[in-house]
């Protein structure tokens, strides 16, 4: 069964949205609306930027390349753990082959 809707007021820029959110979901969403709220200041206040959909663009592409990174770091770790993961199976299995031979 789906989870009820609930609708959660969010300011962004200083405007007020409603926004429906899943019951229990209410900090994530307002954490989110937080950080864009912070991205989209951080790039009005740099002055380079004009217009509020362009701000909201390219906060947009800042937090997915943010996130993309994050990603391919984690990717890159779980490839690590993975590798010594496996050369810890290798030492144990050699242990225990020789271990058989004594």
């Amino acid at each position: 069964m789906a989870k009820k809707q609930k609708a959660l007021s969010v300011r962004i820029l200083g405007k007020d949205y409603l926004v429906g959110c899943p019951e229990g979901e209410e900090d994530a969403l307002l954490r989110s609306a937080k950080h864009v709220d912070e991205k989209m200041n951080d790039i009005r206040m740099a002055g380079k930027v004009v217009g509020t959909d362009r701000i909201a663009v390219m906060a947009a592409l800042n937090i997915a390349h943010e996130m993309l990174n994050t990603t391919n770091q984690v990717e890159n770790i779980d490839k690590k753990a993975m590798q010594k993961l496996k050369q810890i199976e290798l030492n144990i299995f050699e242990a225990v082959e020789k271990y058989k031979k004594d």
